[in-house]
């Protein structure tokens, strides 16, 4: 059993940074994506930026080049440095495991950590 624990949410102002981490425990299966999702009141789960195990990263065309995924291997953490944050970014967000990008009844989920953008 894997467990993901998020932290680093809050309230920015547009144009503002934030880091969020998640911490992995548990038998982590070294095969898996693993990343970040975001859920936005009213819509469905997205998929913000994960990494396959071998290092491909996948990032959804709205974050491209203003968040940047990374990871720890020797700590189990994967990070999301987020910059010139926009209030579309505002959501619940999500660390997962799973066997592909996509969401599936395979995956594992931290508890999320909510980001606000607003003035």
């Amino acid at each position: 059993q894997v467990q993901l624990v998020e932290s680093g949410g809050g309230l920015v102002q547009p144009g503002g940074s934030l880091r969020l981490s998640c911490a992995a425990s548990g038998s982590i299966v070294s095969s898996y994506v693993m990343g970040w999702y975001r859920q936005a009141p009213g819509k469905e789960r997205e998929l913000v930026a994960a990494f396959t195990p071998g290092g491909i990263t996948n990032y959804a065309d709205s974050v491209k080049g203003r968040f940047t995924i990374s990871r720890d291997n020797a700590k189990n953490t994967i990070s999301l440095q987020m910059s010139s944050l926009k209030p579309e970014d505002t959501a619940v967000y999500y660390c997962k495991t799973g066997p592909a990008w996509s969401v599936s009844r395979y995956d594992t989920w931290g508890q999320g950590t909510q980001v606000t953008v607003s003035s």
